[in-house]
């Protein structure tokens, strides 16, 4: 397993070795002593874990969680491809404002480590692609937000050629300016609060 340190600070991507035959594939996307080597400590309690489907040109995000309580996350894409997107909204973070694009896939089973405060989307770049989410807390709608990822301010590269299908609440969301004069971003102090109290 090969962990790398991405450009938010505290973000990391894992890219397992993935065993190919006649029959398929075997991957283990998550590993513990590869994520505890890398992050400091073992993955946070687990409380939920899902999954979507999403058809190619599928555009899901930019999604956070209230901090606190937050909701850290650990997601790959088991089957199909996306282009997958952070960003780090918390606001007094080192890399404030900054995003990473990374891209994730069956073939590869790459996974990502999405802390408390960082946004997350993805684009669906073929049919039938799975994002799978193991999560440090269960789904509260009314601490779940949304920013658009057509904010000039983020600078999301996304690619030409797709028609960008977006559930009702992303395609109104607020930029990274309004959520920020609503209140709905998070401090990066919030946030490193929360993750310590997940270890302890």
């Amino acid at each position: 397993m090969q962990a790398q340190s991405l450009d938010i600070e505290g973000v990391f991507a894992f890219t397992p070795p993935v065993y190919k035959d006649h029959r398929g594939l075997f991957s283990s996307p998550y590993q513990d002593a590869a994520f505890t080597g890398a992050v400091g400590h073992t993955i946070f309690p687990v409380r939920d874990i899902s999954h979507n489907v999403s058809a190619r040109g599928v555009l899901r995000g930019v999604h956070f969680t209230k901090t606190p309580p937050g909701r850290a996350k650990y997601v790959y894409c088991p089957h199909g491809s996306v282009q997958d997107y952070l960003i780090d909204l918390r606001i007094g973070s080192p890399t404030f404002g900054r995003s990473v694009t990374t891209r994730l896939s069956g073939d590869t089973c790459k996974a990502l480590y999405v802390p408390d405060g960082v946004g997350h989307a993805f684009l669906a770049l073929e049919d039938h692609s799975m994002v799978v989410y193991v999560m440090a807390g269960g789904y509260i709608p009314e601490n779940e937000y949304a920013i658009t990822p057509f904010d000039p301010e983020l600078g999301l590269d996304l690619p030409d050629g797709y028609d960008f299908a977006q559930s009702e609440r992303d395609s109104v969301g607020p930029t990274l300016a309004e959520a920020r004069e609503r209140g709905m971003l998070p401090t990066y102090e919030d946030c490193k609060k929360v993750e310590a109290a997940l270890w302890g």
